[in-house]
């Protein structure tokens, strides 16, 4: 009877099976799958740098690279055959090499160790996964901003504690998350830069004797340099961590905008309308419009945040080099990026199809005395009163307006009068909301005219960008 174990790329050394339980725990195929791709183009990378060293025939390396073409092949048209029992995805390709080319497959793996393959595998995944986000978040600025444009004049309330505050406009307010999302882009590309080294010849944790050469495999697969490090080049995950962590404060940030938009889609605000397309009925009430579309964006947060939590728990009691513990990394990655990059799509598209309702935003803006620092600011440069009583004075003054139920440019003279003598008909010129918005020129004010050509500035930088992609 043939000794199953000996069909095991470790088999050599163990006379038994594991347990199935064993089994079970052990074997990432079902996830790691994903990385087959980056596996195949680091093995092409090594198998080539292993003939121009001399360390493998020519004529091996040109077998080792038709296998790993044809087995590319079988994976890009669903044909691989995936078994759980060759554990990971790097066993299952050069498995799946042997059975196409039989024995030049088994010099494929000289000089590298599965430890080196897969941290550079996971870097080569990252890194695609973070050039897709920049697309992704540039494209969702890039409808943020034209709704800016298009709405640079358009008057809203402004809030702090979701309380009235000041007037501003909503094309200020969507560039505000034009500026949040710029920052995301740049932490993804600082994480990618940090990445960019090339663990691959480290080997299983202390370099190999071989006379191999590492920088042409870097330059191969695009790497700035290889690693200076073996036992941190395979037991670092920090480039992992990193990309959670931007993908966790962009999720946020998502989730924060995903917030406004389910409170301005509810009748009490009534500030935007969403369409058939990203809004859902009701099983039982017919007159339902729900945006689960933003509901489920605001709920990726969750997943996100908690890959990053998860991963660090598990590399924070981890000694040097590698232990098994570092394939618990896969999962939570795979599915954080994936619900990201979801979240980042449905995002895109819900601002691009909501409708805002402008009279709604200028009613409300309205309410709530939004204008009452206009008139302190008034007090201070009209009568040269110290801020302090100008703040004092106008809060009699809303008290006032309060009283009478009416907002503060309904007020008459003579009861602003009645509070302070000094005041002149002069003070109307800054009490409306539109004088307010208009008012508000400082670099970074929500002036139509600041907004205008803020988002004009923004949608040609990233035309540039997307045109370049």
């Amino acid at each position: 009877m043939t000794d199953k174990s000996a069909n095991r790329m470790w088999g050599g050394r163990f006379k038994a099976l594991p347990a199935e339980i064993m089994e079970e725990i052990n074997a990432s195929i079902g996830f790691d799958k994903r990385l087959a791709p980056q596996d195949i183009r680091a093995s092409k990378a090594h198998a080539s740098m292993l003939a121009a060293q001399g360390i493998i025939t020519k004529a091996d390396a040109r077998e080792i690279l038709k296998g790993l073409e044809q087995v590319l092949a079988e994976i890009e048209s669903g044909k691989m055959d995936y078994t759980r029992a060759l554990e990971d995805v790097h066993m299952n390709v050069e498995a799946r090499v042997k059975d196409l080319i039989g024995t030049p497959a088994g010099r494929l793996h000289t000089a590298r160790s599965r430890n080196d393959q897969v941290a550079t595998d996971f870097r080569l995944y990252v890194r695609e996964t973070i050039d897709a986000f920049d697309t992704a978040l540039a494209g969702l600025q890039f409808v943020l901003a034209r709704k800016a444009e298009a709405h640079a004049a358009t008057v809203m309330p402004g809030f702090t504690h979701l309380q009235p505050a000041q007037p501003v406009t909503f094309g200020h307010h969507m560039l505000a998350y034009v500026e949040m999302l710029g920052r995301d882009r740049g932490r993804f590309a600082d994480a990618s830069r940090r990445l960019n080294e090339c663990p691959l010849g480290a080997a299983a944790l202390a370099g190999t004797s071989f006379p191999i050469d590492r920088h042409m495999t870097a330059d191969a697969l695009d790497f700035d340099k290889p690693s200076a490090n073996s036992l941190d080049a395979v037991s670092d995950r920090d480039f992992v961590l990193e990309t959670l962590a931007a993908a966790a404060i962009t999720a946020m940030h998502l989730s924060r905008l995903a917030e406004e938009i389910v409170l301005w889609a509810t009748h009490q605000f009534g500030f935007i309308r969403l369409s058939d397309k990203f809004t859902t009925g009701s099983s039982i009430m017919p007159q339902k419009r729900n945006p689960d579309a933003a509901e489920l964006t605001r709920a990726k947060v969750g997943r996100v945040a908690g890959a990053f939590q998860s991963l660090l728990i598990v590399m924070k009691g981890l000694p040097l080099a590698y232990s098994k513990d570092m394939q618990e990394d896969k999962e939570v990655a795979f599915d954080a990026l994936d619900s990201l990059a979801l979240a980042i799509a449905a995002m895109a598209g819900m601002v691009d199809d909501m409708e805002p309702v402008p009279d709604a935003m200028r009613a409300a803006a309205d309410q709530g005395y939004a204008t009452a620092t206009d008139l302190a600011d008034w007090l201070v440069r009209a009568l040269k009163l110290p801020f302090r009583e100008a703040h004092h004075v106008t809060g009699r003054i809303v008290a006032e307006a309060e009283s009478q139920s009416l907002p503060l440019e309904k007020l008459s003279l003579k009861a602003m009068q009645a509070v302070e003598r000094r005041i002149t008909n002069d003070v109307f010129s800054v009490l409306s909301p539109e004088k307010s918005v208009s008012s508000r020129k400082s670099y970074g004010g929500t002036a139509p005219q600041n907004v205008r050509k803020m988002a004009r500035s923004w949608l040609k930088r990233l035309e540039k960008g997307l045109a370049r992609g």
